[in-house]
């Protein structure tokens, strides 16, 4: 009796230390990406801007760690396609960010299906601009939570099926929450950080880790911000588009804010990796200001162009505890090698993925002394025009059509496109710039180095050659019906559309 007695005594006590052992062990850490559109490299205060501040990226700046040389597409759909396959934009079909072309090509396995293999739920706040047709749409590609607006922008409708809700505006757009669409109250960019922010509340009170893709229209145009963050920059007399992109950037700013200081008292902000990023280089909307010439940080180029202001963009990434506050990475990363990463931070196997064309940078968060090989990266702006066959009768459609000659992929080969190495940018087949002595790209040393050129132009010709079969989408004529226009219709006929219920983050 005695000896079952110790006997069961023991056992309680072997079980409350393996329960309190399991409890202790911590989750995989929470991801939060925010992307902001069309928000350049230069426009932040950190970053040495005359005409923003930016205390909250300029604070998460400092206690995270900064990848200084990081590269993109000079649009947006490329970008986003390549974050979400670790594939260069042209291997998921995406060679224009409308007229079809802006649809991820079927398939392909997504980061949120990578992270789901590790444990994570995913949920996306914003701009997808990856397909608006349901097969394309986040849902259908692994989000588990899904609060967007449809093309491009918002309110954008151009020919083909990229379009958004009809008649939408910054300020109380409609939105697709889940499959329905919901009437919001407020701009746009506020209403999303509060939607993630309500999401990313219930699911840190959960064992499962979460992704969250926090990615604003703004400042993408038309240039609109609220009344209170246009107010200093109409009164030091900067022009009306610039008001507006310079607004709407203070106005993220704030909204980064929140959302870190509710990570911290949540409690989660330890075990959350926090990250911050634009999508290509500054856009149009902020080229003119009351300093002259526009601070670019002493970039050649904006968005769209294949010159490193068209590409480069800021890269903050924090993990409280883990990754060393205030470093400094030089090396040469890219969009692509995101999926990677996170696989890699995940614990997630991702070899048996064909196509991928990106690397894990976790190495170089981690290792001061961490080195990889040299590689080449390629930039190419896409948009060529379309093929007239495909275009139709739809309205609007002759804008972008070209002759059969024009609408050849290979009569764009080497119009607006790059090769990158640590060292060497080549634009456009022919000019030649070293970007660690002259990042600003004002000499040409093409003629100085015959043998670099000969050799970028030989592997650019073999990457095109080889990623020219995965342009899906240039054939595809253009969609006869808008689908968002298509479904809000249609519910609004049906059942009304509903008003946002603005969450208690309380």
């Amino acid at each position: 009796m005695r000896n079952s007695f110790i006997i069961t005594c023991f056992s309680v006590l072997f079980m409350s230390i393996l329960l309190s052992g399991c409890a202790s062990e911590k989750k995989s850490p929470n991801i939060i990406l925010i992307m902001t559109d069309d928000q350049g490299y230069a426009d932040i205060s950190a970053h040495g801007s005359p005409d923003v501040l930016t205390p909250s990226m300029d604070t998460l700046k400092s206690q995270g760690i900064s990848l200084e040389d990081f590269q993109v597409s000079p649009t947006c759909a490329p970008t986003r396609s390549a974050i979400m396959t670790g594939r260069h934009p042209f291997k998921n079909g995406i060679t224009h960010t409308i007229l079809e072309r802006e649809r991820m090509a079927l398939g392909i396995t997504t980061l949120p299906q990578v992270l789901k293999n590790g444990g994570y739920t995913s949920g996306i706040f914003g701009k997808w601009h990856l397909g608006d047709e349901s097969e394309y749409q986040p849902e259908s590609r692994g989000f588990d939570e899904v609060f967007i607006h449809g093309a491009g922008g918002i309110g954008q409708a151009y020919p083909g099926s990229c379009a958004d809700a009809p008649n939408n505006g910054y300020f109380d757009p409609a939105i697709k929450h889940n499959g329905t669409f919901v009437k919001t109250k407020g701009f746009c960019t506020d209403i999303f950080f509060t939607q993630a922010l309500s999401w990313i509340k219930d699911k840190s009170e959960e064992d499962q880790p979460f992704f969250a893709y926090i990615t604003t229209n703004a400042p993408h145009g038309p240039f609109i911000a609220p009344e209170s963050y246009k107010k200093k920059f109409v009164e030091q007399g900067y022009p009306e588009k610039a008001q507006g992109f310079y607004g709407m950037i203070e106005n993220i700013d704030d909204n980064l804010g929140r959302l870190m200081s509710k990570l911290e008292s949540w409690g989660i902000a330890d075990n959350t990796i926090l990250i911050f990023m634009s999508d290509n280089g500054k856009t149009y909307g902020g080229q003119n200001n009351v300093h002259g010439k526009t601070y670019n940080a002493g970039m050649k180029g904006f968005k769209g162009s294949a010159h490193e202001g068209g590409t480069r963009v800021p890269f903050f990434i924090r993990w409280p505890g883990k990754f060393v506050p205030g470093k400094k990475v030089d090396a040469l990363l890219n969009h692509y090698d995101i999926l990677p990463t996170f696989a890699d931070i995940a614990g997630v196997d991702i070899s048996e993925i064909s196509g991928l064309d990106g690397r894990s940078f976790l190495p170089y968060l981690q290792d001061d002394t961490y080195k990889a090989n040299d590689r080449y990266r390629f930039v190419h702006g896409g948009r060529w025009p379309l093929h007239p066959g495909n275009a139709g009768d739809q309205e609007g459609s002759k804008r972008w059509v070209g002759t059969l000659e024009s609408s050849n992929p290979d009569s764009a080969i080497y119009k607006n496109c790059a090769v990158r190495n640590e060292r060497y940018r080549l634009i456009n087949n022919k000019e030649l710039y070293d970007v660690i002595s002259d990042p600003g790209q004002t000499q040409d040393i093409a003629s100085d180095h015959p043998e670099v050129v000969a050799e970028m132009r030989k592997v650019y010709d073999a990457w095109w050659h080889k990623v020219k079969p995965y342009m899906v989408n240039e054939n595809v004529p253009l969609a006869k019906e808008k689908p968002f226009w298509v479904a809000y219709n249609a519910q609004k006929e049906s059942e009304g559309i509903k008003d946002w219920i603005i969450p208690n983050l309380d």
